[in-house]
């Protein structure tokens, strides 16, 4: 396995970051995970187009985008593999110990890992755990993780593979690594930007896609919603058979089901 490091290619093993990169001292970073076809990979621009707001949020530069570019071609030339997971992150780089960033410029690492297909459907969680709608890295794709680590542990112990927020008012947010759609007599919604979620890419694509309506949504409209589903990178469109101790049976019902037959052929020809 190679990775691209700070301007080259490197074997797994040998590649190497300062244990003072402001990335893993104090969580100073933004990434994107991007889904590979048989080298290809899925979306690009949009997710490159979001790699620069969210590096811009944290008042990093602007990354080097033609660079980005030719590493995820090189790392995708030296691992080939029909799916993959290729994982752009950017960080402060090497700074002082403390909040305060160095001026020694950013770190670029460009990685991918073999994955597989998810199944059609899933179960989720719910968590006590609040998104906050007003964070100065509301709606960043951030390497601020470990509240999405956490949550995500909680899923897994309960059989789930996904946690739901709500955000500090109580409305439907988001998952740890998804957006949320909900299905209310037979017309598609999913929360807002103005929820505190991240503006994912496979979101955009199946609101524009399915006309899916942006609704404010209280948390309780999972007690209700005749069909939900969660869009990723990674999961595309998969619909949900259970949140917390309540079953969807027969999911993915007929307005998920069109969803996923939408994306799966729009996505296609892209």
């Amino acid at each position: 396995m190679k990775l691209w490091v700070n301007g080259g290619l490197h074997d797994a093993d040998a590649a190497r970051v300062s244990v003072l990169d402001h990335g893993l001292t104090v969580g100073d970073g933004v990434f994107e995970t991007l889904k590979a076809v048989d080298g290809r990979p899925f979306a690009m621009e949009p997710h490159l187009d979001r790699l620069t707001r969210s590096a811009r949020g944290l008042g990093l530069p602007d990354p080097d985008l033609d660079e980005v570019r030719r590493a995820c071609a090189a790392v995708l030339e030296a691992n080939p593999m029909p799916l993959g997971r290729l994982r752009i992150t950017y960080t402060g780089g090497l700074s002082p110990l403390g909040s305060d960033r160095g001026d020694a410029g950013p770190t670029l690492v460009v990685a991918l890992g073999e994955t597989s297909h998810r199944p059609d459907t899933t179960a989720v969680i719910t968590v006590p755990w609040t998104r906050n709608e007003r964070s100065a890295l509301a709606g960043l794709k951030t390497t601020s993780y470990a509240e999405n680590v956490v949550a995500l542990a909680r899923a897994h112990e309960r059989g789930a593979s996904e946690a739901l927020f709500a955000n500090t008012v109580g409305q439907l947010c988001e998952g740890t690594g998804s957006n949320v759609f909900v299905v209310l007599d037979g017309q598609l919604h999913t929360p807002p930007l103005a929820s505190g979620c991240l503006a994912g890419i496979t979101r955009a694509l199946t609101v524009e896609w399915t006309g899916a309506l942006e609704t404010e949504l209280p948390m309780d409209v999972l007690e209700r919603a005749d069909e939900v589903f969660l869009t990723s990178t990674l999961r595309d469109v998969q619909a949900v058979h259970r949140v917390d101790g309540r079953e969807l049976p027969g999911a993915p019902g007929p307005v998920t089901a069109k969803a996923m037959r939408i994306f799966a052929e729009r996505a296609a020809q892209m």
